[in-house]
């Protein structure tokens, strides 16, 4: 597809498709080039060529158009005539030898003839797999039914995929292994493979010849890489010497086949004394909770019990959080080990290509010139330009979003060059003009200022046409938005629309002004019709990936949120360290980076950072089985969103009975084949096996499998079942041959417009209808935390994930100052937890006997588990407020031993604070300020989120998504003092006035009493002041700069405050009370 083709629109399901030209004279010539060579009449893909270069010709008498493909066929398996003038096929130069063609005198062809050329490199190519599969099953736009595939070859590496010096695997020599089967059913096309061989199992460490395979040119290579090693050798030996221009690059080896990061554990000075008073604070722990349980309250059962039940489900949850802390570690990458590698000078390069995900959905909350700088960010990062692509997903269908989209691709030419020039960073030029630095430094060159101020004018002038569309994009049209042709905006109507796709940039056009290759940009905005439930981000993602794996399928891909723009030009090479990695990275299903903000005040007064959960939880979760996602700066392989599970390490062979003495060898043999016999029961679940070796090869064997069957180990080298297939990825034959692709690419034999009606096709509204998609495949729907569910579906199936922290932040991004977004994104956030912890995917119950490691599951559990800590920290938070206004305590009088576990108690909990900013680096003041948003967020956000997640489920009422505003004023940190009206305000307001009343009643009933009712007290207005500090912030934000605090809030509040107070005061007033009747004096003389 090529940059210059316009916007295509277009509906599968309606059979539309729709070609809008940008400018009516602008490159087109490539697509009506392609419109005039005629399909082939038969499959319908082009006719492609012949080995001479020129229009393949499968008839000399009639010129019918056919492919080569069909060609082929129709001599080996059809009636080898000419569809049109019934003339017998004559063997063509590169084509194989039938029975009945006629013999050839003086023909150099042997290879093609007899079907030598290529060897085993051209049927066992994983590209020619997958094209011959699409062959086989292209139905776009025929009609009729698919037609069955029941047979696809398993091509393992003869080296597991391990690399041989600098040999990538798809140059490797491959074994071929074939299973047998018969198609049932009408297709156009056969398998690439006419006789099956049985398959057999190899042994690397045997010469090929021994089976019967390899090719003169694997010999060579293997030759030249033992040579290699013996001069490596000879020269370790010798202690160095002089080094022959031919081998320049020996020197290089050592430090190349070096891992590509290392594990940094945490000092034991550090982590041991940690780990100890976690120990310690569990034992007080049960001392503490024996001794609240033994002395109850009398005369304040109630509120003692109350007190009770919170503090065990605080220890509860304090458990979850920290156990997955036990084991943190820290990452260390080498990117010169990487260059060495993958990305040699004058070499082409061998990083595996990356896709880009962006997604917007409202132009109005996030504005367009914040996502074209995350665009701009992407399309200057530091990697190879063939080997990046970038989408942009507008679910909103606005045409403001697509011509600022427009705007920053022809920005992209001039901004991309300098960039790469200079190596600035950041590459988001907003920011990067922002920065109060000298920008000078290290900057050498002559021409840097005079390029940098010319270049700041041109973002200056590119930031006016930005602004001038959006405000053009205030007053909509009555007719809608036109087009420079004329033609009407398809996405005129948000909620019914055909799917579109418009390719700005390009490897076939859209070149910087230095004549250079720019990296692929993609605008997708999916088809939306009334009565299709369409799943919000996670729908738009999973269509990305169906898009991308059609225009490019990177076997990688990275998704960002508009705001998040690259701040490391380096950060993908950084994720392809782990990704690349031959011994780690086969295991990893994504590379979780750090999430970092700009313009948050210094204070960071709603805790918008999380540095407690980025800095101490995920490195924490690290070393278990990996981090959870969290929705952006996630570099994912993309076979893991596929839902297979991920590869078995080979366990070394255990002791066999002849290491053990001879008594103890029957009771081994009579053991094992008692397991054996266990092992044998035909009745074992099928399940989609994903076969995978020690170290997995390309992705070829996909099929049911019917484990503990005799010969089932044979028949594991692949049946691919086509329907089964389409059913689980849906009916698209492109997309469903590029999921053969482990190492990505895309189908050659595919042509541009089959391509362009199968990306149409697959974000097709209801191209998910009965498939898996949602459910195994790609981002799982169910809940509005679509990451955390993600991430929990691919570490059940046994993947790890890893946390990557570069010196320099990855990626950078907005964050809500004021309180009312903050809380309200926080709000979604807890609704998300709610929704998993009542699906079937809650970790609570699902995903047992997979692989998901205990402690991960802990960690999991807490995550969809914290919003119900709102309901306990409601009632603890009243609690003081209700102690000082009746008189009463939690607690009886404290003796001296009980006084001992109190206070042992607080230092545990002080002394692991202490220690645990001690070994992750975090400020006291980001502890203190996460500390305080709990238990803001806990008494606001996360019980409002528990009532949502209940009328959803109970009652079926939804509640809707907001997307959180990216924008912010001119005025730095104004943000932060804007204060909106929302619900959420009134219980923190109301708990704050309850304890300042709580305060003001509890000291004056201390001073009518006397000095006595002193010492009671205390503990009473400690408990109180804990409460209102907590609410600290929120009271300031609630003041605001300019005291604009909404009256709704006050008088709501000090309503409901007031009611609180006067009903206990009634209930429970400060007088003493006698349990005998009361007597007065009546004045009467009774005598």
């Amino acid at each position: 597809m090529e940059a210059s083709a316009g916007l295509v629109a277009g509906s599968h399901n309606r059979n539309e498709l729709v070609v809008i030209r940008r400018e009516s004279g602008a490159g087109g010539g490539a697509a009506r080039r392609a419109e005039a060579q005629a399909p082939c009449q038969i499959c319908g893909d082009d006719v492609g060529v012949g080995f001479d270069g020129e229009p393949f010709v499968a008839c000399n008498e009639c010129a019918f158009p056919v492919c080569r493909a069909c060609y082929e066929y129709e001599r080996r398996e059809g009636s080898q005539a000419c569809p049109q003038c019934r003339t017998r096929y004559k063997r063509l130069k590169g084509c194989p030898r039938v029975a009945g063609d006629e013999e050839e005198d003086g023909v150099d062809d042997l290879e093609g003839e007899f079907g030598l050329q290529d060897g085993a490199a051209r049927e066992d190519d994983a590209q020619y797999v997958a094209e011959s599969m699409l062959r086989a099953q292209m139905s776009y736009g025929r009609g009729g039914d698919a037609h069955p595939f029941n047979a696809i070859p398993n091509v393992p590496l003869l080296t597991n995929g391990q690399m041989v010096d600098d040999i990538p695997p798809e140059q490797h020599a491959l074994v071929p292994s074939y299973m047998g089967g018969g198609g049932g059913g009408k297709r156009i096309h056969p398998l690439p493979f006419a006789d099956p061989v049985q398959p057999r199992s190899m042994d690397p460490s045997k010469d090929l010849a021994a089976y019967g395979y390899g090719s003169v040119a694997w010999k060579e290579r293997m030759e030249g890489w033992k040579q290699k090693q013996e001069r490596l050798q000879q020269l370790r030996s010798e202690g160095g010497g002089d080094w022959d221009g031919d081998d320049a690059d020996l020197p290089l080896m050592d430090e190349a086949r070096q891992p590509l990061s290392r594990k940094i554990p945490i000092p034991s000075s550090r982590i041991n004394p940690y780990r100890m008073i976690i120990i310690i604070r569990l034992v007080v722990l049960g001392f503490f909770f024996h001794y609240r349980v033994m002395h109850p309250v009398n005369d304040a059962f109630a509120l003692w019990l109350i007190s009770v039940i919170c503090e065990i489900w605080f220890a509860m949850s304090w458990i979850l959080d920290q156990f997955p802390k036990w084991l943190p570690i820290e990452r260390e990458t080498y990117l010169d080990r990487l260059s060495l590698r993958f990305d040699k000078e004058g070499r082409p390069s061998q990083l595996a290509p990356v896709d880009f995900f962006v997604s917007t959905v409202d132009p109005s909350k996030e504005p367009p010139l914040v996502t074209a700088n995350t665009v701009l960010s992407i399309l200057s990062v530091d990697y190879p330009v063939d080997k990046v692509s970038c989408y942009v997903s507008d679910d909103g269908a606005a045409m403001l979003t697509f011509e600022a989209l427009s705007e920053t691709s022809e920005f992209a030419k001039k901004w991309v060059p300098f960039c790469k020039k200079f190596n600035i960073e950041p590459r988001a030029p907003e920011w990067y003009f922002q920065q109060k630095i000298d920008y000078l430094k290290d900057k050498v060159a002559a021409s840097f200022v005079r390029e940098r101020r010319a270049m700041k004018r041109e973002y200056e002038e590119f930031k006016v046409r930005i602004n001038a569309l959006v405000a053009k994009a205030q007053k909509v049209p009555e007719e809608g938005w036109t087009m420079q042709d004329g033609s009407p905006w398809p996405g005129n109507n948000v909620r019914d629309h055909p799917g579109m796709i418009q390719v700005f940039l390009g490897q076939s056009g859209g070149r910087d002004i230095e004549g250079n290759e720019l990296p692929r940009l993609v605008y997708v905005s999916r088809e939306k019709r009334p009565g299709y439930n369409h799943h919000k981000k996670a729908g738009a993602m999973n269509a990305l990936v169906r898009v991308s794996s059609v225009l490019s399928n990177a076997p990688y891909l990275l998704n960002l949120d508009c705001d998040h723009y690259i701040n490391n030009s380096k950060a993908i090479k950084e994720a392809m360290c782990f990704m690349m990695d031959p011994l780690l990275g086969k295991k990893v299903c994504y590379v979780q980076f750090p999430q970092r903000f700009d313009g948050i005040d210094r204070h960071d007064r709603y805790a918008n950072r999380n540095v407690v959960f980025f800095d101490i939880n995920m490195k924490g979760l690290d070393g278990i089985q990996g981090p959870i996602y969290v929705g952006t700066g996630c570099v994912f392989r993309r076979q893991a969103l596929y839902g297979y599970d991920a590869p078995k390490t080979k366990k070394p062979p255990s002791r066999t009975c002849n290491c053990w003495p001879k008594w103890c060898l029957g009771f081994c043999c009579s053991k094992r084949n008692k397991k054996k016999t266990t092992k044998s029961n035909p009745e074992k679940k099928k399940r989609l096996f994903f076969k995978k070796a020690e170290n997995p090869s390309p992705a070829y064997a996909l099929g049911e499998i019917e484990e503990g069957v005799p010969g089932a180990e044979n028949e594991k080298t692949g049946i691919v079942n086509q329907q089964k297939l389409e059913k689980k990825f849906g009916q698209s034959s492109v997309f469903v041959a590029s999921t053969l692709l482990e190492n990505g690419g895309t189908l050659k034999s595919a042509s541009p417009a089959s391509l362009l009606k199968e990306a149409i096709h697959v974000i097709s509204c209801g191209y998910e209808d009965k498939t898996d998609w949602g459910k195994e495949i790609g981002w799982i729907y169910g809940s509005i935390t679509e990451d955390i569910l993600t991430g929990f579906k691919m570490h059940c199936h046994g993947w790890r994930s890893i946390y990557c922290i570069p010196k320099r932040p990855a990626f950078k991004g907005s964050a809500p100052l004021n309180l009312s977004d903050r809380l309200h994104q926080v709000l979604r956030w807890a609704l998300g937890s709610v929704e998993i912890f009542f699906s079937k995917h809650c970790p609570l119950w699902y995903g047992y006997g997979g692989g998901l490691k205990f402690l991960e599951r802990f960690s999991y559990i807490n995550s969809i588990v914290y919003p119900w800590t709102s309901i306990p920290l409601l009632a603890y938070c009243t609690l003081p407020a209700i102690c000082l206004l009746t008189g009463k305590f939690i607690t009886p009088e404290l003796s001296n031993v009980a006084s001992i576990w109190f206070m042992a108690l607080f230092i545990c909990i002080f002394i692991t604070g202490i220690l645990e900013m001690r070994w992750s680096g975090v400020a006291i003041d980001d502890w203190w300020r996460n500390e305080q948003f709990w238990v803001i967020g806990g008494v606001s956000s996360h019980l409002f989120a528990v009532f949502q997640g209940l009328l959803k489920v109970l009652a079926g009422i939804d509640t809707s998504f907001t997307v959180t505003s990216k924008g912010g004023d001119d005025e730095e940190f104004s943000e932060l003092y804007t204060f909106k009206w929302t619900t959420l305000l009134i219980p923190p307001t109301t708990l704050l006035l309850l304890n300042f009343i709580g305060v003001v009643a509890g000291i004056s009933n201390a001073i009518n009493n006397g000095y006595e009712s002193w010492g009671p007290l205390f503990g009473k207005l400690f408990f109180a002041f804990w409460v209102i500090v907590h609410l600290y912030p929120f009271l300031k934000g609630l003041v605001g700069r300019q005291n604009r605090t909404p009256t709704i809030v006050i008088v709501w509040s000090i309503l409901l405050a007031s009611i609180f107070s006067l009903l206990w005061v009634r209930v429970d007033p400060f007088l003493a009370k006698n349990d005998g009747p009361l007597l007065e004096e009546c004045g009467l003389d009774c005598n």
